[in-house]
Parts: structure tokens; sequence; C-alpha cells
């Protein structure tokens, strides 16, 4: 696979990258930032080839890694966990070094940061799928965030009863014209599926059915 550089091209659809082509043929890509380092009639040892695609290969994962969180805010975990299963056509997978190179690059740049994202999850939770603190606090620690980021959120978010009297109003509208049993049943499974104690649940039921009655007769 060693060769000398005979030309360096920018590709026409993608001017950052750079085809290579060693001895007359096609060999590989790199960045533009990469191709600048190198020059024609260098020669390149298989070593020194492999480096470069690994460099590339990085290089890719990164542009992975902002694309994902441009969806939406993520943990530096969830992010280190994609980039663990990133790799080229030849299934080559990025070694832990360039992970945290990448995962390095994206907290320099402010892409990430973990006490960013934990406020940003509990805030969506709180307004759109309240669950109890109990679930939440779960949540965060499956996206790696740590118990003193996770603590003072929680303290400060929405109480449980709170918290499950708005879970409980998001799903009124379903079992409106239920009798009360059929009613009770279906929200206090609603509830502790998503993660309320039974103590918690039994005080929002009486309220909830109050509400829904009340909207009936209005």
């Amino acid at each position: 696979m060693a060769g000398q550089i005979t030309s360096l091209q920018r590709q026409k659809r993608n001017p950052e990258r750079v085809n290579v082509y060693l001895d007359g043929a096609y060999a590989f890509a790199l960045p533009a930032l990469e191709a600048v380092k190198l020059r024609r009639e260098q020669h390149l040892s298989d070593g020194e080839i492999e480096a470069l695609k690994t460099l590339d290969l990085r290089a890719k994962a990164y542009d992975k890694a902002v694309g994902f969180l441009a969806i939406r805010p993520r943990s530096v975990e969830e992010v280190r966990q994609r980039l663990g299963r990133y790799g080229n056509q030849q299934q080559e997978r990025l070694a832990e070094v360039h992970i945290e190179w990448i995962i390095d690059k994206l907290l320099e740049q402010g892409y990430l940061n973990d006490d960013e994202f934990a406020r940003y999850w509990v805030e969506q939770r709180n307004q759109f799928k309240p669950i109890s603190p109990r679930a939440l606090r779960f949540e965060l620690r499956r996206k790696g965030i740590a118990d003193q980021i996770i603590e003072p959120l929680i303290e400060g978010s929405t109480e449980a009863e709170s918290a499950a009297v708005q879970a409980a109003r998001s799903q009124l509208w379903r079992w409106r014209g239920l009798d009360e049993e059929s009613f009770r049943k279906k929200m206090a499974a609603f509830l502790q599926r998503r993660g309320f104690s039974w103590g918690v649940v039994r005080d929002v039921l009486e309220s909830s059915w109050q509400e829904m009655q009340e909207a009936e007769d209005s």
C-alpha cells in the first residue's frame, strides 16, 4: 500500500475533502485541513497511510457527532456511546483515544455540557411528560449524568404530587365518560408506569376524578 503521492485533488461535491492519489491511483480521502500537510512526490509508508485513514475516520465521526447534537442536546455519555458504534464500511472502529479526543473537542467548543443537558432534560420532562422525581433521577443516571448535577435539579424541580397531577391532566380527555372504577384503574396504572409511588397515585386519583367530573358537568 505504501507509495508516492502523485496528486491531491479537492472533491467536486465536497471541496472540504481532498482525494489522495498514490502512484497514479486513488488511494484515500482526507479532510482538506489534513491534506494541506501533504505534498506531491512525498512518500507515504504503510503506517503513515493507516494513520491518515484513522484521522479521516476521526474527522467523519466528529461531523457525525455534531449532527447528532444538532437534533437535540445530548449528554457526554450518549455521545460517547454513539461514537463507540461508529465505523467505516470495513467496520473499522474508532479507538478510545480518538473518541475521547472528539469528546474533549466538543466540550471545548461548547457543543457538550452535562449541566446544560440535565437542565434541558428536566425542563422538557416537567413541561411535556411529567414523571416522578425518582424516575427522573433514574433517567438522568442512565444518561451518565453525575449525582452532583442531578440532585440540585431534582430538589428544585416539581414536587412528586404536582408532577403526578400534571401527568394525570394530560390524560383526562382520553377517559371522559368512563365510570369511576374504570377511570381509577386506568389512571393508577398510567401513573405507576410513570414511576410515581402508590401514596402519590392514591392522592392524585381522587383529585383527578373530581376534576374530570367538574369538566363533564361544565
